[in-house]
């Protein structure tokens, strides 16, 4: 099985440990109860070769999952070998970005922090170029045009007819922050104005004035699945990116966007602002 055809693989191995984990149980133990051996658990939560989704099915019978996490798995286990959207652009997209595509694609709600730029899903054509273009290793044109396009592909997901729903909070610097061109910042400002009259989205601007912040360490994501154990954490970081899925890793980020959630402003104020920064510029 090629990387690239492992992201929903890596996703179904990390619950089924999560899984088991929660119900106390050794690998030996869970492989007694369904009549598989300890090294056939092991390797479906290892992320090596194929699954068998009536065993995974069984599994989260014996470990007590709820009947949403149960269909959620198992539907991963149904579609572990199927490749996204992204799979023609195999060659562009990291093992990173492919496994984020594949959780985004599959998640309920993304809940958003940025402290630097505007969250992707909601970055217009001119903004992602001039992202790609400020980039410290200079691109080709046509490779920077391949980045843009797949980024816009990707927002695609807010057009679905069930698409997840989308809460972005952004500090007040991220709409100061001219990229790209005046002209080109105007018309960001314009798409946030236009996505917080979503009903899907909601936009909230943290406000210098509140000083110091529960997220003040940078950016995440959190994507959420029909059920919180499904939830994962993405952190983009210079020299890699990170998935977090630990209960505990879970709850201080929930707990941070909570407190970001209060700190910000609401959806009308937050408006108003990105309003009054458009026309100065």
């Amino acid at each position: 099985m090629s990387v690239r055809a492992t992201t929903r693989r890596r996703q179904l191995g990390a619950t089924m440990r999560k899984l088991r984990a929660r119900k106390g149980l050794t690998l030996e133990e869970a492989g007694r109860l369904v009549g598989v051996s300890k090294a056939t658990v092991s390797r479906y939560e290892t992320q090596a070769g194929p699954v068998k989704w009536l065993v995974i099915d069984a599994l989260c019978r014996e470990y007590g999952a709820t009947e949403a996490e149960r269909e959620a798995v198992v539907s991963l286990a149904k579609d572990a070998k199927q490749q996204g959207w992204w799979s023609p652009y195999a060659d562009s997209i990291s093992e990173s970005l492919n496994l984020l595509l594949t959780l985004e694609d599959e998640a309920v709600r993304e809940d958003h922090f940025c402290c630097v730029y505007v969250p992707g899903l909601l970055q217009t054509r001119g903004y992602v170029t001039a992202l790609q273009q400020a980039n410290e290793v200079r691109l080709e044109p046509a490779k920077i045009e391949q980045l843009v396009d797949i980024r816009m592909k990707r927002q695609e997901i807010l057009a679905r007819e069930k698409p997840p729903h989308l809460w972005a909070i952004i500090d007040e610097s991220v709409i100061h922050r001219v990229v790209g061109s005046p002209q080109i910042m105007k018309e960001q400002l314009s798409r946030l104005l236009e996505a917080n009259e979503s009903p899907h989205i909601t936009l909230q601007v943290l406000p210098f004035s509140k000083g110091a912040h529960s997220a003040a360490l940078g950016s995440f994501v959190m994507l959420g699945g029909r059920e919180p154990a499904l939830d994962v954490v993405y952190v983009d970081l210079h020299a890699g990116s990170l998935f977090l899925e630990k209960d505990e890793e879970l709850e201080r980020y929930r707990l941070a966007f909570e407190y970001l959630r209060a700190q910000a402003l609401d959806m009308e104020a937050s408006s108003a602002m990105i309003q009054r920064v458009r026309k100065e510029l």
